[in-house]
This record gives C-alpha cells, sequence and structure tokens, in this order.
C-alpha cells in the first residue's frame, strides 16, 4: 500500500506549459502517473505532452474529475494557485514552488485545513509511492518498490537516502518531501502517523535537519504512539554556530534547532541517527531484521502456549 497517493490519483499541472511544469509533467507521465489536465490561463485548448490545457482548475476538474494538483507556478502566483486548487475540490495540493512569503503560507496553510484538503509542500520535491505514481520532481529511476516509509524536510538528501536504500534492495512504500520552509502544508507527524496505520509499512525513516523544532516533537509522537522501526538522519551538524544553512526553516535561534538537540531528543526515545545519509539503509536493515526476529519468536512463543 502507499499514503496520500496512489494509482488512483488524477492529477492536474498547474503552470503546465512553463518550462519546469512541461518538462515534469513528461516525467510523470512516462512513470505512469494519471496526469488528466494542466492549468494555464491563456492557453486553454492546448496540449502539453498529450495532456489538455484548460484556463483554470475549476474547469479542468469538471472535465476530467482531478483530485490532485501538482503546482509549479512563480512565488507571487503560488498561494492564489492553491487557493484556486482547494476552492475547485483538489483534495491533494502539492507545490513545488520555492521561495513562498512565510505570511502568505499562514493563511493558506488554515484555509487547507479548513477545506479538507491536504497541502505538501511548499518549497519541496513531492511524493512518490514507487510502482504506482509520483507527482513531483523526485527522480523516480532510484525508488524500488517495498514497505519503507519516508518522510523528509531534504529533496537533495532523500535522494541519496533513498539510493542507499534501493541498492540495500530495501523498497519504499512512499517517499514524501515535506519542505523545508518555516510553515508548511504536511509535516512529519502527519507522515509518521499515516505511515504508522498503513499495514503494509514495515519502517519509517525520517531525514531532518537543523532549525525549528519538529524533529523533536515527532520524536515524542514516535515514543507515544509508534511500534514499527525508525531510523534517522539529520543534516547540518557541521554548521557552523549562528549561520543559516540552506532552507528558510533551517534557522537556529534561541539556541534550540540545532543537530544536537535533534539527535539528542531521537536517541532518548531508541531511535537511531545516521552519521551519513548512506548508512541510513544499513540501520534500516538492521532494525527490520531486529522486528521480523520479534515477530517469529512471538509467533512461536503463541504456539507453544496453545
Amino acid at each position: 500500500m502507499a499514503i496520500f497517493l496512489s494509482r488512483k490519483n488524477k492529477v492536474i499541472v498547474q503552470g503546465i506549459t512553463g518550462r519546469d511544469g512541461s518538462f515534469h509533467t513528461q516525467q510523470m507521465v512516462d512513470y505512469g502517473t494519471q496526469v488528466v489536465g494542466g492549468v494555464t490561463p491563456g492557453k486553454g485548448g492546448e496540449t502539453v505532452h498529450g495532456v489538455p490545457v484548460f484556463e483554470s482548475v475549476e474547469d479542468a476538474v469538471k472535465s476530467t474529475y482531478a483530485d490532485t494538483s501538482v503546482i509549479f507556478v512563480p512565488p507571487k502566483f503560488s498561494v492564489d494557485a492553491i487557493y484556486e486548487a482547494v476552492d475547485a475540490g483538489i483534495k491533494l495540493v502539492v507545490c513545488i514552488t520555492e521561495g513562498v512569503p512565510a505570511i502568505d503560507m499562514l493563511k493558506v496553510y488554515h484555509y487547507v485545513q479548513s477545506h479538507g484538503a491536504r497541502l505538501i509542500g511548499p518549497n519541496c520535491p513531492g511524493i512518490i509511492s514507487p510502482g504506482l505514481s509520483k507527482v513531483g520532481i523526485m527522480p523516480a529511476q532510484i525508488h524500488r518498490k517495498g514497505k519503507v516509509g519516508v518522510v523528509s524536510r531534504s529533496g537533495t538528501l532523500t535522494y541519496e537516502v533513498v539510493f542507499a536504500l534501493t541498492n540495500k534492495k530495501i523498497g519504499q512504500s512512499t517517499v514524501i518531501g515535506i519542505g523545508g520552509d518555516p510553515i508548511i502544508g504536511t509535516n512529519f507527524i502527519d507522515c509518521i502517523d499515516a505511515f504508522n496505520k498503513d499495514k503494509m509499512t514495515d519502517g519509517i525513516v525520517l531525514i531532518g535537519e537543523i532549525g525549528g523544532t519538529d524533529e523533536e516533537e515527532a520524536a515524542k509522537y514516535i515514543k507515544k504512539n509508534v511500534k514499527k522501526p525508525v531510523v534517522a538522519f539529520i543534516a547540518g551538524r557541521t554548521a557552523p554556530p549562528g549561520k543559516r544553512m540552506g532552507h528558510a526553516g533551517a534557522i537556529i535561534s534561541g539556541g534550540t534547532g540545532t543537530a544536537e538537540d535533534k539527535i539528542k531528543a531521537l536517541n532518548a526515545v531508541g531511535i537511531p541517527v545516521a552519521d551519513l545519509p548512506a548508512q541510513v539503509a544499513d540501520l534500516m536493515a538492521e532494525k527490520l531484521g531486529t522486528a521480523k526476529k520479534k515477530k517469529k519468536s512471538a509467533k512461536k512463543t503463541k504456539k507453544s502456549s496453545k
């Protein structure tokens, strides 16, 4: 199984006629994603890689019954694009756009929530359920269908970790890049909760980075609610004190949000943290092996007690 995204999702691409929108539409179509339409005002009636273009999301949804949208429009239009998608009845919105103002995201976050929709991003690589569908910019060829869920604040680090998992023949159920901005639509706990409930996900990989307290909050949640194996990697442990690194959310302030804080919080609840991204696969293989042995032992004990 997978979370949030399956073969059934019908996808439209907002900004389909732009350079990035056009390129990644082709990549998604080639992967087997049901891309049923695109939206660019003033370009309605055209086609991009065989995908029909509509004037508005409302028109696209009425014609295609789309339930998912991926946004490739410039930052100054992206918030309106999210509102438009939600107003048209889209239930899963994936915003790839980088540079969306945090103050605008604060407003749109609550709007999306109140309408029962899910937003992934902004400033994210999207989501892929290997072998089923992908929405966004993740390189499909490095993924392998399997039973480990991956949730990450980083884009390129996600690819490195996934590549290591795949090389070790550890497949993924769903891989989600939640984005590195201070305000995002879907957080670690949202994804971990969904992976925990998914019967076909056996383990979870968490990829965090310096800044904020999301990883610490996730650690608390995992301790209380999650029985599945979890391993992690935290980026930025060598970041110079006071230096802002990469993502807008990677800001250390008031002595909190350091890599050390996050690693300590995760270790405290029994989650091993890899020193290098490539080591995540080894830690997960070890955790899954231990979980398998415990399962077999429990079955034997149950049989012998009968």
